[in-house]
C-alpha cells in the first residue's frame, strides 16, 4: 500500500485551520473571528522591522502598540537574553541578584533627574497598578484621570481607563475616580482645589490609545503646577510613548516636567521579554523602602528579563534610536499626511503624531478597520486605537532604513487607493 505524502502548501493549511479551531477552543473566539478578517496568517518569524508569516508573505510592522522601539529580535537584546538564559534565567528573590541592580541602573541614568528608585514589573498595567499603590500609599485615594486616556485592564487602572465599555461588565471598580477633558488645565484646577491633598493625576503625555492626542503647548507642565499647588501626586504613563518613541527618551523631557513616578514598558524589554517598570522619587518611593513585602511579584526583577532591559537600554544608546525616531518621525508624518489627504481628503479628519507615534483619523470607525485590511493586503501591519476607534497607528521601529520608510509610503498611496472602492460599497451608516 502507497502512502500519501502531505505537501507543504497542504501542511500549512492544516495547521492553520488547526490553530484558528485552538483559537476558539480555548483562547478568543472573537480574536479568531478577527484573524479571519485578515486571511488567517500565521506570524511565525520577525527580524527587525519585518514579520514573515507561515505561507512566506512578509510584512513590514509598524504595529505592536509601540514595543519595537528598535525592531524585532535586535541582536543586543537577543544575546544578553541567551547569556543569561544559559547561566542564570530566575532567581530566588531572597539573595542579592546583580542582573536587576544593573538593569535599574541604567534605567535611572536615561530618566529625568531625582527619579532613581525603581520596581519592575511584567505589563504595563502592572507598571499602572504600583503608581496608583504608591500614591494610596501617601495618603492620595482620589484618582483623577483624563478622558481618552488609556491605563490598562487590571482592575486598578481599568478604574483609571476612562472607556465604558471596557469598565461596565466589572464595575464596581474603585471609588473616588474622577475623568477630566484631556488638555482642560481649569477643570484639572477646580478637581484639585476641591480636594487639597487628597488626589492622585495620572496621565499620558501624548494619548496612544485615544488616537494620538497630542496635549496643547504648555498643558503638562500647567499639570505638574497645578498638582504641586494643591498637594497631589503626579503619575505619568509613559508605557507607550517612552524609550524614545516621541523622538525623545520621555515625553517628560518634550514637557520638561518631572513627575512623581514615572512608567515604563512595552520597548523596555527590547521586543524580546515582557517587562515593565515604575520609576520613582525617593519620597514618592518610601513605603516600599520602609517595607519590601508591602508590594511584591514573583517575576519582578528576574534575571532574564532584566537582560532584556540592559540590552534594550544599550540597543537605543549605541544605535542613538532616539534621534533616530524623531529624524523619522519628522520625515514621515507629512509623507503620511500628503498621501491620505491627497488619496481619500473626504474620509480623513486629521493625521498628527509625535516622533514615531502617528495616528491617521478617519471619519468613520469602519473605515479605519477597512484601512488596517489594505494596508495588510500591501504589506503593512498597523494598528487601531483601543479608545479612539476612527484612528489607525503608525509605531514604526526607529530602526527603518530608507528603503522601508519609501515602501511604508508606497503601501500607503495603493491602500488609501483601494480604500476609496472599499468605501463606496460600504453601505451609509454602516461604514
Amino acid at each position: 500500500m502507497t502512502a500519501i505524502v502531505q505537501a507543504p502548501e497542504q501542511d500549512r493549511q492544516l495547521t492553520e485551520q488547526k490553530t484558528l479551531s485552538l483559537y476558539r477552543a480555548h483562547l478568543s473566539k472573537g480574536r479568531a473571528t478577527l484573524a479571519e478578517l485578515f486571511g488567517s496568517h500565521m506570524e511565525v518569524e520577525s527580524q527587525g522591522a519585518w514579520l514573515s508569516t507561515s505561507d512566506g508573505e512578509s510584512f513590514l510592522n509598524c504595529g505592536g502598540y509601540g514595543v519595537f522601539i528598535m525592531g524585532a529580535r535586535h541582536p543586543l537584546v537577543v544575546e544578553a537574553v541567551q547569556r543569561q538564559l544559559h547561566t542564570h534565567p530566575v532567581a530566588t528573590r531572597i539573595l542579592l541578584e546583580p542582573t536587576v541592580a544593573a538593569a535599574a541602573e541604567a534605567l535611572v541614568a536615561v530618566t529625568p533627574e531625582g527619579l532613581d528608585r525603581v520596581h519592575f514589573a511584567l505589563s504595563g498595567a502592572e507598571a499602572v497598578e504600583t503608581g496608583l499603590k504608591l500614591a494610596r500609599a501617601h495618603g492620595r485615594r482620589r484618582i483623577v484621570s483624563l478622558r481618552g486616556g488609556y491605563h490598562g485592564k487590571t482592575l486598578g487602572a481599568l478604574s483609571a481607563t476612562a472607556k465604558d465599555v471596557y469598565q461596565q461588565p466589572f464595575r464596581p471598580l474603585l471609588p473616588d475616580v474622577v475623568h477630566l477633558p484631556f488638555g482642560d488645565a481649569e477643570a484639572l484646577r477646580a478637581e484639585l482645589a476641591a480636594h487639597p491633598g487628597e488626589v492622585c493625576v495620572i496621565i499620558e503625555p501624548v494619548q496612544g490609545e485615544g488616537g494620538v492626542i497630542l496635549p496643547p503647548n504648555g498643558y503638562l507642565r500647567q499639570v505638574e503646577h497645578i498638582v504641586r499647588e494643591y498637594g497631589g501626586f503626579l503619575v505619568l504613563d509613559e508605557v507607550q510613548t517612552g524609550m524614545g518613541r516621541l523622538g525623545e527618551w520621555w515625553g517628560a523631557d518634550l514637557a520638561g516636567i518631572r513627575p512623581d513616578v514615572l512608567l515604563v514598558g512595552k520597548a523596555l524589554g527590547g521586543g524580546v521579554v515582557p517587562v515593565s517598570a515604575a520609576v520613582a522619587t525617593q519620597e514618592a518611593f518610601r513605603p516600599f523602602d520602609k517595607d519590601p513585602y508591602v508590594h511584591t511579584s514573583t517575576f519582578s526583577g528576574q534575571p532574564l528579563l532584566m537582560a532584556g532591559v540592559q540590552g534594550a537600554l544599550r540597543a537605543v544608546h549605541e544605535e542613538q534610536l532616539v534621534a533616530r525616531a524623531r529624524e523619522l518621525g519628522e520625515r514621515l508624518l507629512p509623507a503620511i499626511s500628503e498621501v491620505v489627504h491627497r488619496n481619500i481628503p473626504d474620509l480623513v479628519v486629521d493625521v498628527r503624531g509625535q516622533g514615531l507615534l502617528i495616528g491617521v483619523e478617519l471619519v468613520e470607525a469602519g473605515l479605519a478597520g477597512e484601512l488596517l485590511i489594505e494596508l495588510f493586503n500591501h504589506g503593512v501591519v498597523a494598528n487601531h486605537s483601543m479608545n479612539g476607534s476612527s484612528v489607525v497607528r503608525f509605531t514604526p521601529p526607529a530602526t527603518l532604513t530608507d528603503r522601508e520608510v519609501d515602501r511604508l509610503i508606497d503601501s500607503l498611496d495603493r491602500a488609501t487607493r483601494d480604500l476609496v472602492g472599499r468605501a463606496a460599497t460600504m453601505p451609509e451608516g454602516g461604514r
